[in-house]
């Protein structure tokens, strides 16, 4: 059996992340101090649209590929894994290749500026309207919770909306049959 899975990284600043809301009334939201960075990591399982995560706050590089290539290897010892993901230089890169390698893991990476091929660019934006739009942490460690919290309702509480967002919707084109 394959595993497949979708890998990129975001990065949450610690701040107001604003939406629109309708109100009868003018409505203000607390803002927080500073510009902490929470960088999160991720591989989306395709099929149970569970997320093994890597965090920080310093920056995502090729040792964070390499770490969460061995979560995913002690996940799945004895499967093949297939991810896909984008053409960021730390991914691509001697460490990132040949930590691939070690872990057994293929590695497709998806046309450059395609970011609707990749499933898990839908989970970030799910993240950000779940747990940061219009809302306030009082600290960091409660935002970096708040994002921890929404990532492990994917395979509980969420589970519903994910199924409803992460579906397969890509279509294929026969050559052969279109008219240039």
């Amino acid at each position: 059996m394959r595993q497949v899975y979708f890998l990129d990284a975001a990065h949450f600043i610690y701040g107001v992340y604003l939406s629109t809301k309708w109100s009868k009334e003018r409505l203000f939201i607390r803002s927080s101090p500073g510009r902490s960075r929470f960088n999160v990591l991720g591989a989306l399982n395709a099929v149970s649209n569970e997320m093994i995560v890597v965090d920080n706050l310093t920056t995502i590089n090729a040792w964070s590929i390499h770490e969460l290539f061995q979560k995913l290897k002690e996940r799945h010892p004895n499967e093949k894994i297939s991810i896909f993901l984008d053409n960021a230089r730390y991914q691509r890169c001697y460490v990132s290749q040949a930590s691939a390698n070690m872990n057994g893991i293929e590695l497709e990476y998806l046309p450059p500026y395609s970011p609707n091929l990749n499933l898990i660019e839908r989970a970030w934006k799910f993240i950000k309207a779940k747990s940061l739009n219009s809302k306030h942490y009082n600290t960091f460690q409660e935002f970096c919770s708040g994002i921890k919290d929404c990532i492990k309702g994917f395979t509980g509480k969420f589970i519903i909306e994910i199924k409803s967002l992460l579906f397969w919707n890509f279509q294929t084109f026969d050559l052969g049959k279109i008219k240039i």
